[in-house]
């Protein structure tokens, strides 16, 4: 009897453990799955069309393409990217877009008329722009300030040049990339304004130092431009021209490497950076961080936090900065130098020009 008893409170025994084995490994699974579910894709639906020169440009697109890159890793997006080949490609991919996103972001000024009237036929998505303003109950438009980033450009070429002579490369000739050149200038005239003189605007026309490709895609007319200001005696040169820049940098450094004591500064990313074969030409880059706006833009979307209306980064809001690789190629002076007027920049101790007509009145502030 005795013997029965005890086998029976050995079976029990054995029962129970299992049972408890099972529910661990129930307990277990379930744990699994709840982590899993936290890694799977975000529900938000995220497009995005690029301007011409497209993600590969080393500038301006590629920027934006970074940010919103950056989101799909950290908000486990699964983003749609369409790449502009021309200015008609522009309503055609938003509309594209627009019909399996609820997210459609336009990179650059040139996707306003098109933005404008897309978004109002989609009331119910959201979009975004970059460089210009669409004043739209569902469109958020990302500007930047330009001109101070360019000032500190134009400080480091003032007073890194030995002939007195630096020139200007922008991309289409028009009120965004005249905020480049005015800030520029600016900042050239501040600290060597014999270097400024052949850069300077009359009765609202660029300067003899200042040349338009009349796109922002073509590497080789970069290139061109960029040998004739060259053989023209300047030997630093500024450009914002998207792609076009690509071919200013090729030319710097292949001049470089004939003996040429020329540089050039590059636009949008750390081109230092982006360019590295060509790392040894540049002086600095005036960095303007659309990665960080079209990345701040997609996180507030995806929280449910999307505002509409004008957002404007400058050096405050972490939108512009000079590069840091700037130490690499440019005296320790200068760029303390430069430093000193972004601080009188932020301070509000005077306004960079973003306009000719505001250059041509601009008085060179002085510093303490």
């Amino acid at each position: 009897m005795k013997k029965r008893l005890l086998a029976m409170v050995a079976t029990v025994a054995i029962v129970a453990t299992a049972l408890a084995g099972c529910g661990s490994k129930t307990e277990d699974k379930s744990t699994k799955d709840s982590g899993t579910k936290t890694e799977t894709t975000s529900s938000a639906k995220v497009g995005m069309a690029t301007d011409e020169g497209g993600i590969n440009d080393k500038s301006f697109n590629e920027a934006a393409n970074k940010g919103l890159m950056k989101a799909k890793d950290e908000l486990k997006l699964n983003p749609k990217v369409l790449e502009s080949k021309t200015n008609a490609d522009y309503e055609p991919y938003l509309k594209q877009l627009s019909k399996d996103n609820d997210l459609v972001f336009g990179i650059g000024y040139k996707f306003k008329t098109a933005m404008e009237n897309v978004s109002k036929d989609n009331a119910d998505k959201k979009y975004a722009i970059v460089d210009d303003v669409v004043d739209a109950p569902n469109v958020m438009s990302i500007n930047f300030k330009e001109e101070d980033g360019s000032f500190l450009m134009g400080v480091i070429a003032g007073k890194t040049t030995k002939t007195n002579k630096v020139g200007f490369i922008g991309g289409i000739d028009g009120p965004l990339i005249n905020k480049f050149e005015a800030g520029f200038i600016a900042g050239v005239a501040s600290v060597n304004p014999e270097a400024a003189k052949a850069l300077m605007p009359k009765d609202g026309k660029s300067g003899t130092n200042v040349r338009y490709a009349g796109s922002f895609s073509d590497v080789a007319a970069g290139g061109e431009i960029a040998k004739a200001l060259y053989n023209d005696g300047c030997d630093v040169i500024y450009h914002a021209a998207g792609g076009v820049g690509v071919g200013l940098l090729n030319t710097a450094k292949s001049l470089r490497d004939q003996g040429k004591d020329v540089w050039a500064i590059g636009v949008d990313q750390d081109q230092s950076l982006t360019m590295p074969e060509n790392a040894s030409a540049i002086l600095s880059s005036m960095i303007k961080k659309v990665d960080v706006a079209v990345y701040d833009v997609t996180k507030k979307f995806s929280e449910g936090k999307f505002e509409a209306g004008k957002k404007v980064y400058g050096f405050e809001e972490g939108g512009i900065d000079m590069a840091e690789t700037t130490s690499k190629n440019t005296a320790k002076d200068v760029i303390d130098l430069a430093n000193k007027y972004k601080e009188a920049i932020k301070s509000k101790k005077f306004t960079v020009p973003a306009t000719r007509e505001d250059l041509e009145k601009f008085k060179a502030p002085t510093l303490e």
